[in-house]
């Protein structure tokens, strides 16, 4: 969690997308290998590791007591894990597939055709997602996790 003002490099700026590299994995599992899509989770979670180890030795510099920064971490890792992976993630595999599926009414399309309209409209789904996500798993974390924690800081 960052100060007031303060930009997020991991969550304000371009680098946000790198926690959405499974998302386009996601959108071309149609047309490429297994081994392309779990490498695209590998980024993803690298990414989420490191906003939580950074957050968490911003925390360590600052404060320094373990129990505070392992709720900071704690936190991080939560967040990022939702925001970035396992719900957009879901997100772009359904919606990839509910697209593929229906696009096979259109028998006139050939299937490699439909497989390359389904990654389009993933990978253009995934601007549009990005905010309602990040917003929803905010107020998620706000009404659990942070909520539990908030006495013991």
């Amino acid at each position: 969690m960052t100060e007031s003002g303060e930009t997020d490099i991991w969550r304000d700026t371009w680098v946000r997308y790198l926690g959405y590299a499974n998302e386009v994995g996601e959108s071309f599992r149609a047309l490429v290998s297994y081994k392309i899509v779990r490498f695209s989770y590998v980024v993803a979670f690298a990414y989420t590791f490191a906003d939580t180890g950074d957050k968490s030795y911003k925390m360590l510099k600052t404060d320094g007591r373990p129990k505070k920064v392992l709720i900071e971490a704690g936190d991080v890792l939560i967040w990022q894990t939702l925001a970035s992976v396992i719900i957009p993630g879901f997100v772009i595999n359904r919606l990839c597939t509910y697209s593929s599926m229906g696009l096979k009414r259109f028998t006139k399309i050939s299937p490699m055709t439909r497989n390359w309209m389904a990654v389009g409209i993933g990978l253009s789904s995934i601007p549009f997602i990005v905010r309602p996500i990040d917003s929803g798993t905010t107020w998620f974390m706000d009404s659990t996790y942070r909520r539990w924690v908030k006495n013991e800081l």
